[in-house]
């Protein structure tokens, strides 16, 4: 399977790469592109100030740019918080999408979008102050008004980011649950 992992606001920190590395150990090609070309924050507000100086066209055609090469294998696109949403982005705007894995992170989706069968997996805090109850029933409710097959996992008292070991919010089990059943989800496509 090849995998187009996009990192949060922190930037492309070693847990990418350690994702990246968990991934292809279990047999998948995975590319990981540099939104931010180096730049690593310490806080999530650096971070967020960062994304937002750049603004969400930049940062599109940034991810565009580095999935182009292989869009035509029909990619799984993934990411952390933000990089889920870059995820979303683009894998609802390319046909050959073969699915979308998203590790703490949505993005909003237009009234007109529409997927075929899209298969989609969340993974996500219970409660998460970035994506609030509400906001993620009326996602979930989008996503399958698009045609996704939407498989929402949900860890109750994990913090945000909770497969960041680098980070407060790192829950172990949590974490373990969410890539083992990331690796069945990848595995089932």
């Amino acid at each position: 399977m090849d995998i187009m992992l996009f990192h949060s606001t922190y930037g492309l920190r070693p847990v990418v790469h350690e994702a990246a590395g968990r991934l292809r150990a279990a047999g998948h090609e995975v590319q990981v592109p540099d939104l931010f070309e180096g730049r690593t924050f310490e806080t999530v507000e650096e971070g967020v100030a960062h994304r937002d100086e750049l603004g969400r066209d930049e940062l599109l055609r940034r991810a565009v740019a580095a999935a182009a090469p292989y869009s035509d294998r029909g990619l799984v696109y993934a990411g952390f918080s933000f990089g889920g949403s870059v995820a979303q982005h683009l894998a609802l705007a390319d046909e050959k999408a073969r699915g979308l894995l998203l590790l703490h992170g949505t993005a909003d989706l237009g009234e007109d979008a529409s997927v075929d069968g899209l298969p989609v997996q969340l993974h996500v805090a219970d409660p998460d102050p970035f994506e609030p109850h509400d906001w993620l029933t009326a996602w979930y409710l989008r996503m399958q008004r698009a045609g996704a097959d939407v498989e929402v996992h949900r860890y109750p008292g994990a913090g945000h980011l909770f497969t960041d070991p680098g980070l407060e919010d790192y829950d172990a089990e949590a974490a373990e649950q969410a890539w083992k059943a990331a690796a069945g989800f990848l595995d089932s496509l």
